[in-house]
């Protein structure tokens, strides 16, 4: 069976091969799509490379599509379907980054480290603080996936208020179990001081957070959006940020790299900026490689894969 990885140029990826050599040897591993076609049955791409239907013809015997990340919009998914390719991502591997991130962006508004940071370099003493604690805040989380649910848990010893939505409810137990309220989206928003982004993108969450949304805000809350940047409307962020003194922590951008000349770079302390990079340590790549040579071997051994994508299918 042919299994071809293709992973971006970036990575090492000599270093990725001899890992991967010393658990699956075999996998072809690339960083070019530079052919006409390949006969590989089995394809692992990450969120870098575009799949759409020019590249899903170049594997005529393609049956599993395995993508080494959590999001999955590059991949062209109805035409997936119509071709009979199951596919395949890694859901879980980041979660622990991505919610120790936001809280580091949180905590960094909420301390208001990058002011002081910038005074200190400045040469000056600041004496007076406006800081405030994460303790008796209202957190709300839009999107209790896996990521949403850990960080749920990292919020728990904070002793903040923790509110969540989801299309699919969590049960009584599980709302117990991690000190849930679950609240439509709309009381969420106008209840939460700090909001965590945590969805999918799809036609249900595309710009979802309009200037409408951002309108139902708190003044001087706090948003963070370490999803899909196409989820948030850049301009009705930057009118809430200029109207409402909404404080926003950006890690995706609709077009990455964003462009810089936009206002929302402009904006002062009041935005941290991570080039989409949340969810990426030492540690959760490891992870992606792991899940997925297990997914792979799995496959190979005539076992159901883990973390199938049904339901856009």
């Amino acid at each position: 069976m042919k299994i071809l990885a293709i992973l971006p140029a970036f990575l090492p990826l000599d270093v990725i091969k001899k890992s991967i050599d010393q658990i699956m040897p075999g996998i072809e591993i690339r960083s070019d799509m530079d052919f006409h076609k390949h006969d590989a049955e089995v394809v692992v791409i990450t969120t870098f490379t575009p799949f759409g239907k020019e590249e899903i013809d170049k594997f005529p015997n393609m049956k599993m599509l395995q993508v080494a990340s959590t999001g999955y919009n590059n991949v062209d998914l109805k035409y997936l379907k119509s071709r009979k390719i199951s596919l395949y991502n890694v859901p879980v591997a980041n979660k622990d980054a991505v919610a120790e991130h936001v809280l580091a962006m949180v905590l960094s508004f909420l301390k208001n480290l990058i002011f002081f940071d910038d005074e200190i370099k400045n040469g000056n003493w600041p004496l007076l603080t406006n800081s405030s604690e994460l303790q008796g805040k209202t957190f709300g989380i839009i999107g209790m996936g896996a990521i949403g649910i850990k960080l749920a848990k990292k919020l728990l010893p904070f002793n903040c208020g923790i509110v969540y939505y989801d299309v699919h409810k969590l049960s009584k137990e599980e709302e117990e179990f991690y000190g849930l309220t679950f609240l439509d989206l709309d009381e969420l928003i106008k209840n939460s001081d700090i909001i965590s982004v945590h969805l999918p993108l799809n036609k249900n969450t595309k710009l979802l957070f309009n200037e409408n949304k951002f309108s139902l805000m708190k003044d001087n809350a706090i948003f963070i959006n370490t999803s899909r940047g196409e989820i948030m409307d850049e301009k009705a962020l930057i009118k809430a940020i200029k109207e409402k003194n909404i404080y926003a922590g950006v890690d995706v951008y609709s077009r990455e790299p964003p462009d810089y000349s936009s206002e929302l770079f402009k904006l002062g302390n009041n935005v941290i900026f991570s080039p989409h990079i949340a969810g990426v340590t030492m540690e959760s790549q490891q992870r992606f490689i792991t899940e997925t040579i297990g997914n792979i071997i799995r496959y190979t051994q005539g076992l159901e894969p883990l973390y199938r994508v049904d339901e856009e299918l």
